[in-house]
């Protein structure tokens, strides 16, 4: 039996199970430059990690002042992101340990991801990560993404756990406030360095301040079996 109790695992997707952000800023440089908006830039592009694609095509338009309707916008994007994300995204290696680890012990686990169900898919397949990774969900396919707990508490409701049973892996602000409106508890692996002070972060239950540097397979591991424990 698990040492983990009734403990379902929820992942996030794009900087925390994969390193996809590098693919995102590409696809959506090379969209934004044909709609006539020039130089956008690595940090303009951090603004928007956590945040949905559906919704960052949607805040392009509105600050940019963008003819191109969202939809188009989305669009281009992923089209151009599915174009990379085949070829060229990297699982982080202590995280694909962590998710073997997990799977060797019999616990249920899921991906809820603002990403779109086809580039959800194309990634889990390119990394292999399709192989225990089956129960996925998109923000396209709720209500609200996040910071909204829409995404979260759907993939708690199809692992059929409640969800003070699940931890959630995030990477992102509005992730992490997406974990606490949902009721569950949150190990938080800031990608952007500078966020890691952030007051939603201050909610997660184990906060690896330095990100994936400092995450590891065995450390989040032995804090579930902890976390299980005292719940």
């Amino acid at each position: 039996m698990s040492k983990l109790g009734g403990t379902a695992v929820i992942f996030d997707l794009d900087g925390t199970l994969v390193d996809s952000e590098p693919n995102y800023y590409e696809a959506g440089r090379r969209t934004l430059a044909e709609h006539g908006v020039a130089d956008f830039t690595w940090a303009e592009h951090e603004r928007y990690v956590g945040v949905s694609t559906q919704e960052t095509a949607a805040l392009w338009k509105r600050e940019y002042g963008l003819s191109a309707s969202a939809e188009e916008l989305l669009a281009d994007t992923d089209r151009r992101y599915l174009e990379l994300a085949r070829t060229a995204t990297r699982a982080y290696p202590q995280m694909r340990k962590f998710v073997e680890l997990l799977a060797t012990d019999g616990v249920p686990m899921a991906v809820a991801s603002g990403s779109s169900p086809e580039a959800i898919k194309a990634i889990l397949a390119g990394t292999g990560l399709d192989a225990f990774l089956r129960t996925v969900v998109s923000a396209e396919e709720v209500s609200r993404g996040k910071p909204a707990p829409d995404v979260f508490l759907e993939a708690a409701r199809r692992l059929g756990v409640a969800p003070a049973g699940c931890v959630v892996l995030e990477d992102a602000v509005p992730g992490a406030a997406a974990a606490h409106a949902a009721g569950m508890r949150c190990i938080a692996i800031p990608y952007v360095a500078e966020q890691a002070g952030a007051p939603e972060f201050a909610t997660a239950g184990l906060l690896l301040r330095g990100g994936q540097e400092e995450f590891t397979a065995r450390g989040a591991y032995d804090w579930l079996v902890r976390s299980a424990r005292s719940s």
